[in-house]
Parts: structure tokens; C-alpha cells; sequence
């Protein structure tokens, strides 16, 4: 449920610069953004077609994949490099120990020293080449964690179906090698998750079966502590409700529940614990999530940034952020990452308009957002 107070409006903040080849329309509108009071948007880029999963380097490069594009971009004081063209939906992008990382369908690739050569990068290195080559959720999203494991995601090769795994799995992977182990189960389609700041605790977004309606099945937060959970796909969704074609014999309690259930079709996809200091202190250790929204409900919804607030690793509140996505049932732009600067900036990655977009907090202190959605 959202509601709005006209004393306590969120700034409005009209782009005014012109889009350039990113858009997949230039006669698009451009969209009037609302934020929260005290917050001011920019355009990092808007000439960065289908950018999708955001990743940045330790001398500031901007990386972003991107899916049916195929090229992998890259933004350098103010300059855009291709580093890699022709792959099969490279969306996921990561960075450790200076190399890039890119995910694509069942390919993992590395660039080395990346950011010495942008003007020239290197040959692109075949990690692994084994994942499977269904392009149906074949796309990824890429994140190291602190011990310097890869995660990166099998989705399922359909909309519902009981595949055999590595499908509906996270994988933890070798980087090195590209061996991998089963580190979750029961995930139809992820395509966004972080590590929570002191606990490490790993939270992933999942995105539910079509074609039951407008209303079901609520899309999902999860969290993970420890390997080996199942969340339940093809057989339970959002812990509350038995697949039609697959949910007979099993049980709602036999699987791991969601950590907070969206609507359905509002399509959460990146997320990013914000770990800066630049924003007002109620946003310390929230969890800003792309809802990149609806394709096959009769009224759409998600096209937002949305915030969490959590408290013990439980949510207890989620906020619209970033609006202005959608003017009536108009899209103007499709949020996909969130990704948090060293300085305490948020970039927002959008890969309807080929855009990548700068948050900053500029306003008092305190300044409190009155627009809120209520736990599901």
C-alpha cells in the first residue's frame, strides 16, 4: 500500500539532459524522478545500451554487463569503452583482485588488470564454459564474497518446470577453476543478491512463476546463512502457496521461507546493503533493491527503488526510493542494479533507456520519506 502527504512531498527532480544512443527510443519522455526530500539525481551515463549488472573497480572504473546487447561496457572519467562484444547475454559483471569477472549464459570470463587497458583490454580468459546454454533465465548476476567465493546463479530453463540441478540453483564457485558446488536450492530466477554487512549473511532476490494471475505468486527476499537450503521452486512459492502443476505431495513448511514477499511481477532484481556514511543515518545498513516491474500483468507495477530497513536480519519496513519509472502504464525506464560508491553515492542502472544514474544526499539531516509500502 503506498500513500503520500501533499506537506511532505518527495522531491521531484526533472532530467533535463537529453538521452543519447542508450535509449531503445529516443522519443521516449524523459522520466521526472521522485526521491526523498534532501536527495538529488544525475546522469552518470546515458549512453550505455541495455546496461544491467554494475560493478566498479579499485581506481574507479564503472563496469556494466548487459543481456541481449552482448558487449560489456565500461565508463572512465567521463569516457565509454567496449571491453568485450558478441557474448551470449553477459550480464553479470564482478571485480576481484583488480581481473573483471563477466557471466554470461554458460560461459565465465576474465579480463586481468582490466583497468590498465580499457583503450586496448585483453582477450577475454574462459574460466569455465560448461554452465548450461539455455538462454531461458540463462542470464546472470555475479558477486564475490569476502572469503573470495563466486556466487552466480542457474536459473530455471522455463517458467515452471522440475529440472535437474545445477537449473534453480546459486552456485559457489572456484574462480580459479570454475569448479563449482550446490550452495542453494529451489531459486527459479535470481538476478540480484548481497552479503549483509557483520553477518555476511547472503540475501538474494527471486522472481516467481507467470501466467497465475496478477496477484500470485509474490515474488521473494531470501536469506542465506549456511549452504544446502531449498526455497521451495517448482513446488512452493513464497512460502505460501502449492504449485498447480507440481505442489501435490508437498508441504508449505518443508522449504525455506521468504525473508519478505513482494507483489507479484514487481521483479526485484539488483540489491545492495548500503555500507556509506553519506546518507542520514536511518539509511545505515538498508537494503536498496531495483524492482525492474511487471511484463504480463494487466496493470503494471515495480518500475521503482525501493529501501528496506531491517532490524536482527529481519525487515521491518520497505519504502519507495527512486520513482518516476512509469508515467500511467507508460514505461520510461527499467531499474536493474543498485550498486553503493566508496564516497556513499548509489548508482541505478537502466537498461530500458541504456542509463546509469548517480543518488546523492545533499539536503539537512533527518529528512524522512513519507511514501511507504506495508509488510507484506
Amino acid at each position: 500500500m503506498r500513500c503520500a502527504s501533499l506537506r511532505h512531498l518527495a522531491l521531484r527532480l526533472v532530467l533535463l539532459l537529453p538521452l543519447g544512443a542508450g535509449a531503445e527510443d529516443d522519443a521516449l519522455p524523459l522520466p521526472t524522478f521522485t526521491l526523498p526530500p534532501g536527495f538529488t539525481l544525475e546522469v552518470v551515463s546515458d549512453d550505455l545500451p541495455n546496461a544491467r549488472q554494475l560493478a566498479l573497480g579499485p581506481e574507479g572504473t564503472l563496469f556494466a554487463g548487459t543481456r541481449r546487447d552482448g558487449r560489456v561496457w565500461a565508463v572512465k572519467d567521463g569516457v565509454r569503452y567496449t571491453l568485450a562484444e558478441g557474448l551470449n547475454l553477459p550480464s553479470g559483471v564482478a571485480v576481484h583482485n583488480g581481473d573483471l569477472y563477466v557471466a554470461a549464459v554458460s560461459h565465465l570470463y576474465r579480463l586481468p588488470n582490466v583497468e590498465k587497458q580499457l583503450e586496448t583490454p585483453p582477450a577475454l580468459e574462459v574460466i569455465t564454459d560448461a554452465l548450461p546454454t539455455d538462454k531461458h533465465h540463462g542470464w546472470k548476476h555475479i558477486e564475490f564474497s569476502a572469503a573470495g567465493d563466486l556466487f552466480i546463479p542457474v536459473g530455471a530453463p522455463c517458467n515452471i518446470c522440475d529440472p535437474e540441478p545445477p537449473y534453480a540453483s546459486l552456485l559457489r564457485m572456484d574462480p580459479r577453476t570454475g569448479a563449482f558446488e550446490i550452495y542453494a536450492r529451489g531459486i527459479r530466477n535470481t538476478v540480484g543478491f548481497d552479503f549483509e554487512p557483520g553477518t555476511g549473511a547472503l540475501w538474494f532476490s527471486d522472481n516467481g512463476r507467470d501466467m497465475l494471475g496478477d496477484e500470485i505468486p509474490p515474488e521473494e527476499l531470501n536469506r542465506i546463512t549456511a549452504p544446502g537450503a531449498h526455497f521451495g521452486y517448482p513446488y512452493v512459492h513464497g512460502g505460501v502457496l502449492l504449485d498447480p502443476e507440481f505442489g501435490d505431495g508437498h508441504r508449505l513448511d518443508a522449504y525455506e521461507a521468504p525473508a519478505f514477499r513482494l507483489p507479484a511481477h514487481s521483479a526485484p532484481l539488483g540489491l545492495a546493503f548500503y555500507t556509506g556514511s553519506a546518507f542520514p543515518e536511518r539509511y545505515q545498513g538498508a537494503l536498496f533493491l531495483a524492482e525492474h516491474g511487471s511484463w504480463n500483468r494487466s496493470s503494471k507495477i515495480g518500475y521503482q527503488v525501493s529501501v528496506a530497513f531491517l532490524e536482527d536480519g529481519r525487515i521491518t519496513r520497505l519504502e519507495p526510493f527512486l520513482t518516476g519509472f512509469l508515467r500511467g502504464e507508460e514505461t520510461l525506464g527499467r531499474p536493474v542494479d543498485v550498486l553503493v560508491e566508496p564516497e556513499g553515492t548509489l548508482l541505478v542502472s537502466d537498461d530500458h533507456r541504456g542509463a546509469v544514474y548517480r543518488i546523492r544526499y545533499t539536503g539537512p539531516q533527518g529528512a524522512t520519506p513519507t511514501l511507504a509500502r506495508s509488510t507484506p
